[in-house]
């Protein structure tokens, strides 16, 4: 049994195993998805945690595992779901990046009815954005130009990002970050080529009670496909 997951496979494995179930519940959808993204911006409504063992035996500078734990996937867009659900329910075992995770049930979790236009929402894996990667010239000067939530940038792009989430949706995209409310420790996860850098965030949010309910399904930040930005339950 093993007792740790490799770091370069706590986020990693999530978004192959997503599209490896879609491609033999829902293979049309599954493809759209891969190429071509939803909606206006081509982004990929899905998202997913780390796997958790909450009883695994804590040791520094290793991701423990062990024992019994949770991995959560979700999406916005109730097909992507029905197709997840059914194609877990029929498997008995995970293959994260290696690492063989039992699977002794299925649960489907409900969004939060935020009837009141409020959501405080905090991540349990770091939230990434990435800036203009441009000078004060205007020119660019690189692509990799990540940004952290202790930084001003920050929440002009992530409230953008809310947005462009909502207009893939087609959802009411009169979504505001109102303040964000805790900062976590600086993460950088290896998730292809490179590490993105980021950090969880808690997030005071105020916008229609629908569209709330998609983020929280769906992440926040960039790159919520590859594990990014995932949403506590």
């Amino acid at each position: 049994m093993a007792s740790e997951l490799p770091w370069a496979a706590v986020l990693a494995p999530g978004r192959g195993l997503v599209y490896d179930v879609l491609a033999r519940t829902a293979p049309e959808l599954g493809r759209q998805l891969h190429e071509k993204g939803a909606g206006v911006h081509g982004m990929v409504p899905f998202g997913h945690s780390a796997p958790v063992f909450a009883s695994a035996p804590r040791k520094s500078g290793r991701y423990a595992a062990g024992g019994r734990g949770v991995v959560e996937f979700g999406s916005p867009m109730p097909e992507v779901m029905e197709a997840l659900g059914r194609g877990f329910a029929g498997r008995d075992v995970l293959d994260w990046g290696g690492v063989a995770l039992r699977l002794t049930g299925v649960t489907a979790l409900t969004p939060p009815d935020f009837t009141f236009g409020r959501a405080i929402l905090r991540t349990t894996t770091p939230v990434v954005m990435k800036g203009s990667g441009r000078g004060e010239d205007g020119v660019r000067t690189t692509r990799q130009d990540w940004l952290l939530p202790t930084e001003p940038q920050w929440a002009g792009y992530f409230q953008g990002n809310l947005r462009r989430k909502a207009e893939t949706l087609g959802l009411a995209p009169d979504v505001e970050l109102e303040s964000v409310t805790w900062i976590g420790p600086k993460r950088s996860f290896s998730v292809g080529q490179g590490l993105k850098p980021g950090a969880a965030v808690e997030v005071k949010l105020a916008g229609p009670p629908e569209t709330l309910q998609a983020l929280w399904s769906w992440g926040l930040g960039q790159a919520n496909a590859a594990g990014f930005g995932w949403v506590a339950a």
